[in-house]
């Protein structure tokens, strides 16, 4: 037997989830080539606008070269077309050839200047893609990855492949976790996490609730939602990539009566489905996860749960219906009943040797 104590409960919901980085930029290539130089590992910090690495460059720059060269002999050409233009105007106001003559010098002229300004673009693109060989940090950060090797060759096709991944600032990380439909109800931006990591497990991380993400996953009929937890990481002790054990409190009571959730889930042999009573182990035995799961099996509120503990009122057990309220993974709330704090109630039994039958002298004292 237990008894019966007045206490502090909270009812929390957990789930687990992957470390993240804030930004994680995938730097890529918008040109092909061989990598010919690497500038930066595993771990290096790098700062916007540094060369990472470099592709092999004599195919663009002999193109980029034979584009320079076009445009020299694009302005040649409308060189000639100006000062042909010109005379055909001298000689039109004196009447020795015709407006049409005339016309079509201007028609030249004006020919000349459009492919100059095509070759002109030609060029200025030719260089933009020379420059594209070196691939340069858009943020600054660490880089948590890199995908190619010297030598590797890389194509850019309508998907940019990514060559280095970099995290902008590991001091301020995210978690990814999902939650059940059944928890996402109490969850609510701005509310306080507690998690656990594997590489830490005797130490408790706090977070926050940042955000919970509209657009559902549904696998094997089971719907779950994403929520974004925001967390600050200033020692760097916690990496990308580890698993997080989510666990948000999303009610509490002070001064709460408490029945232990094995009191509740106890069932007497003797009156198992002889006097109609209600099987105990209703909403209010909690699970690990603050009873979140056995109330979505139930799939009624916690608020409105009811159960029943068992007492020995002169030396006969004695079934006791309660109203439950929030509950965590030892205690349940007491919202009703007959129940007072120091009343003793049973939570488990030792089989004697009498035919199976439960003795009150072979109840568990706690």
């Amino acid at each position: 037997m237990q008894t019966i104590e007045r206490g502090d409960l909270t009812q929390t919901v957990s789930a687990n989830g992957t470390l993240n980085p804030v930004v994680l930029v995938n730097v890529g290539t918008q040109v092909s080539g061989t990598v010919t130089r690497l500038y930066v590992d595993f771990n290096d910090q790098v700062e916007k606008g540094q060369a990472l690495l470099e592709l092999d460059d004599r195919l663009l720059a002999a193109q980029a070269r034979q584009s320079a060269a076009n445009v020299v002999n694009v302005r040649a050409a409308l060189d000639l077309a100006r000062a042909t233009e010109a005379r055909m105007k001298a000689l039109f106001e004196q009447e020795y050839i015709s407006r049409q003559e005339l016309e079509q010098a201007i028609q030249t002229r004006r020919s000349s200047e459009a492919q100059l300004a095509q070759a002109t673009a030609a060029a200025e693109k030719d260089q933009v893609n020379l420059r594209y060989t070196t691939i340069r940090s858009p943020v600054s950060g660490v880089v948590v990855d890199r995908v190619v090797d010297l030598g590797q060759t890389v194509a850019a096709s309508l998907q940019t492949p990514t060559l280095i991944k970099i995290a902008q600032d590991l001091s301020e990380m995210r978690i990814d976790s999902s939650f059940a439909e059944a928890d996402i109800g109490s969850i609510r931006e701005g509310q306080k996490v507690r998690f656990t990591v594997d590489a830490f497990p005797n130490r408790s991380f706090q977070g926050q609730v940042q955000q919970i993400r509209l657009n559902p996953t549904t696998q094997q009929n089971v719907v779950t939602y994403n929520v974004r937890v925001s967390l600050s990481n200033p020692d760097h002790i916690l990496l990308p990539g580890m698993t997080a054990y989510v666990s948000i409190g999303v009610a509490s009571r002070q001064d709460a009566l408490l029945v232990p959730n094995a009191a509740l889930r106890f069932k007497p042999s003797e009156t198992s489905g002889s006097n109609g009573d209600k099987p105990a182990g209703g909403p209010g035995a909690a699970s690990g996860s603050g009873g979140a799961s056995e109330a979505r099996g139930k799939g009624k509120k916690r608020d409105t749960a009811s159960g029943t503990v068992y007492v020995i009122d002169q030396g006969e057990l004695k079934p006791v219906s309660v109203q439950l309220g929030i509950t965590d993974s030892r205690n349940t709330e007491v919202l009703g009943g007959e129940l007072k704090a120091g009343d003793k109630v049973i939570i488990g039994e030792n089989i004697a040797g009498n035919g199976g039958k439960p003795s009150s002298v072979g109840m568990r004292l706690f």
